[in-house]
C-alpha cells in the first residue's frame, strides 16, 4: 500500500517560516498530482497548494505569495515551503497523492502559528 508522511509541523511565532515535508512510499505507478489541505477548528478543509504531472502549481488565494510548493520526483516527495507565517494559517495540513483514480492521504502534521 501506499504511505505519505508529513513532517515538519510545529509552534511557530508570526511572521516566521516552516517548511513542510510529505514523503510517499509504497507501490505507486505514476503520480497525477500531489497537493496539501488544511483544516482548522470551524472550518472547512481548503485545499492549499497543488503540484501536478505537468508542471503547474496552484494555490488558496490566502496563501499566494507567501506560500510555495515544490516536488522532487525522484525521491516522491513534495514540500510546503510556508513563510510569513499568520496565526489564520493554525490548522492541521495534510498530504495529498492522486495516482490517476486512486487517492492517498497522509495523516496530517499540526501547524500552529502564535500571535
Amino acid at each position: 500500500q501506499v504511505q505519505l508522511v508529513e513532517s515538519g509541523g510545529g509552534l511557530v511565532q508570526a511572521g516566521g517560516s516552516l517548511r513542510l515535508s510529505c514523503a510517499a512510499s509504497g507501490s505507486i505507478f505514476s503520480i497525477n498530482a500531489m497537493g496539501w489541505f488544511r483544516q482548522a477548528p470551524g472550518k472547512q478543509r481548503e485545499l492549499v497548494a497543488v503540484d501536478t504531472s505537468g508542471g503547474s502549481t496552484n494555490y488558496a488565494d490566502s496563501v499566494k505569495g507567501r506560500f510555495t510548493i515544490s516536488r522532487d520526483n525522484a525521491k516522491n516527495t513534495v514540500y510546503l515551503q510556508m513563510n510569513s507565517l499568520k496565526p489564520e494559517d493554525t490548522a492541521v495540513y495534510s498530504c495529498y497523492l492522486d495516482d490517476f483514480g486512486v487517492d492517498y492521504w497522509g495523516q496530517g502534521t499540526q501547524v500552529t502559528v502564535s500571535s
